[in-house]
């Protein structure tokens, strides 16, 4: 008889288990079951879903989790400890449920509904060895994150485990540590991660892309009053090194050049109150071999970008990656390609594509390293930065509450202004507000006073033009988004705005136009469920609803939670489009949240022609509102 082959692969595997759990359960059992059973469904498995795990089993008071790349599985590990450690803060210390976490990096053995080996023993043996709120992982593990994480691990050196022949050598994150790295306080109720929330899913969406551009544009907003710093204690600060010419061809220098010096004129523009250095001063290191760390100290910068240029055959490729000056260590690192076709369009979607992918890696780098500085004694800037880090990481927006505290601190914090703004103005925007005309003046408001600070910050311009929009001033809103474009070309929210707009016009071609524009621009943005969604619409007001459900799912997929407009809109196109069973299902998802604030038919219209009463507009939403009307909604 021939053996059936075991099926075997390379995985991630974090297995986390609760501390403690047999002193909790003989001192409170039914309660323990209870909060342990919500910590699941509530955190858990919401955060292991968001990082791509695939969760195995639970293992009683534990469970057993693989992962595709082990940088998830960090991250997810690390993001499970932070966010059980901002809910236990009011839990008393004998009945707090903590967790001890393991990842390693090894081969397993696959079935259908779980896995086996040293891989998953190793894992288990990794947990044990934690400390609560803690974790350790392999030094298989760790040789692949060290570079790509902002985690100061701790070498413990090679450790005996139990039923493991060698040692292993173990890299720990203390409970302390974990608890300092930069989170945004939520409730038990933030931690929800129903595929329902009143925070719409691309309105974080929205909120991320408003800051998130042109490197790390948010580490440097600056309130009114800041002055500007000297280049030893900037929060932002960086050079853009003369990029590699890799062609061969000495003639093809000025290729390489165009993108440097396109780089550094684009994260200049986008950095307030930081610095880069200038063109001038980065190229007298060309062509010569550097040491990072000295070009650090010589020009008093955090940050290195460096890369290489390389293009033949038609076709360019440039590669860039980040170093701390102060480390060494590699941050980020991103390839990319284009058609050399159209060298001046290439040139420019090159710029902005790096400028994008680089302001997002450097929300957690930064951050770590200002709460590092002032652990336990925030400022205005450090709570508007943790603020977007939670709206930005979770899609949950009680995390502005520390926007608003640091508008208590600071009144004209742009950064905390602008968030603050869009987490009022949305659920306008989504028909999903309980009180519209007011939700529409503190927005104004802040908008307004976050242009008066600065006149020149894009992203004040873009939350002018929700504002502007909610109000039904579609063409001044149009102005107002191309204005934020105009003055930051790699602000994706930009083009969000600018698109939902055309939405709101009937203008189909121009909104997908733009959306798919920024979907090129940057094809691995988070906030691309956002842009799925505006696109999905524009298919839905030319009645394409194959093409609207389509896009509506996608952006359901890739967003971190259900968004309730979205939902009306597949709700809606489903019914139009025959499909009633799918569509009543999706209507019951939908009505079981009682947050929602568009529970009838009458409800709905009222907020969305409260915004436009163009002829078009009304047609669409009378159609909108059929579709409605057929999967069930009340009227």
């Amino acid at each position: 008889m021939v053996q059936k082959r075991l099926e075997r692969r390379l995985a991630a595997v974090l297995v986390a288990d609760v501390a403690g759990y047999s002193r909790l359960m003989e001192r409170d059992e039914e309660g323990t079951h209870q909060r342990l059973s919500t910590l699941q469904h509530e955190l858990i498995e919401p955060t292991i879903r968001e990082f791509q795990g695939r969760f195995i089993k639970n293992t009683g008071d534990g469970a057993l989790v693989e992962f595709a790349s082990v940088v998830d599985a960090v991250r997810c590990a690390v993001e499970i400890q932070r966010r059980v450690f901002e809910r236990n803060a009011d839990v008393p210390s004998d009945r707090r449920i903590e967790f001890r976490i393991g990842v390693n990096l090894g081969d397993v053995i696959v079935e259908p509904r779980d896995i086996y080996g040293d891989g998953v023993n190793i894992a288990a043996r990794l947990e044990a060895l934690a400390d609560p709120g803690g974790l350790c992982i392999s030094h298989t593990a760790y040789d692949q994150v060290r570079d790509k994480v902002p985690f100061g691990f701790e070498d413990k050196g090679e450790q005996s485990v139990k039923n493991i022949a060698r040692p292993v050598r173990v890299y720990a994150l203390s409970a302390n540590t974990v608890a300092a790295l930069p989170a945004a306080p939520l409730t038990a109720e933030a931690h929800r991660r129903s595929r329902f929330r009143l925070n719409r899913s691309w309105l974080a969406a929205g909120i991320a892309g408003f800051i998130l551009v042109a490197a790390a544009l948010w580490l440097g907003i600056r309130s009114g009053k800041t002055p500007q710093v000297a280049a030893g204690t900037s929060r932002f600060s960086m050079v853009v090194l003369p990029f590699a010419n890799l062609s061969g061809d000495p003639a093809q220098d000025y290729f390489a050049d165009v993108i440097t010096e396109g780089l550094t004129t684009a994260l200049s523009r986008g950095v307030k109150g930081g610095f880069v250095i200038a063109r001038s001063t980065a190229f007298t290191y060309k062509g010569k071999a550097v040491d990072v760390k000295q070009v650090g100290k010589e020009l008093g910068v955090h940050y290195v970008l460096e890369g290489s240029a390389q293009h033949s055959s038609g076709k360019v490729r440039v590669n860039a990656q980040l170093i701390d000056a102060e480390t060494g260590v590699h941050i980020w690192a991103d390839q990319f390609d284009a058609d050399r076709s159209d060298l001046l369009e290439m040139q420019d979607e090159i710029v902005i594509r790096l400028s994008r992918a680089l302001s997002i890696q450097l929300i957690d780098i930064d951050l770590a390293r200002a709460m590092q500085t002032r652990p336990g004694n925030p400022d205005a800037q450090d709570l508007a930065m943790q603020c977007l880090s939670g709206v930005y990481r979770s899609g949950d927006f009680l995390s502005v509450d520390l926007c608003r505290r640091a508008l208590q601190l600071d009144r004209n914090n742009v950064l905390a202004l602008g968030v603050t703004a869009f987490a009022t103005i949305f659920p306008v925007i989504t028909a999903q507000s309980s009180n519209p005309n007011d939700a529409i003046k503190v927005a104004d408001e802040l908008a307004t006073r976050a242009l008066g600070v600065d006149p020149k910050y894009h992203a004040a311009h873009g939350a002018k033009a929700w504002v502007l929009m909610a109000e039904g001033r579609h063409e001044e809103a149009i102005v107002e988004g191309e204005r934020c474009l105009a003055l930051n070309p790699s602000a994706i929210e930009c083009y969000l705005v600018l698109g939902s707009v055309n939405n709101f016009l009937i203008r189909p071609d121009r909104t997908l136009e733009l959306i798919d524009k920024a979907i090129r621009l940057s094809p691995r943005d988070p906030t691309l469920w956002g842009l799925y969604e505006v696109k999905g619409e524009a298919f839905f007001t030319m009645q394409q609803d194959v093409h609207a459900i389509e896009w509506i799912r996608r952006s359901d997929a890739s967003a971190p939670s259900r968004d309730p407009y979205g939902m009306l809109i597949l709700i809606s196109a489903l019914a139009l489009n025959g499909q009633q069973a799918e569509a009543g299902e999706a209507l019951k998802l939908y009505l079981a949240d009682p947050r929602e604030r568009s529970r009838t038919v009458t409800e709905f219209k009222t907020q969305q022609l409260s915004m436009a009463n163009s002829p078009d507009w009304i047609a669409y939403n009378e159609r909108f509102a059929e579709g409605l009307r057929k999967a069930g909604l009340p009227y």
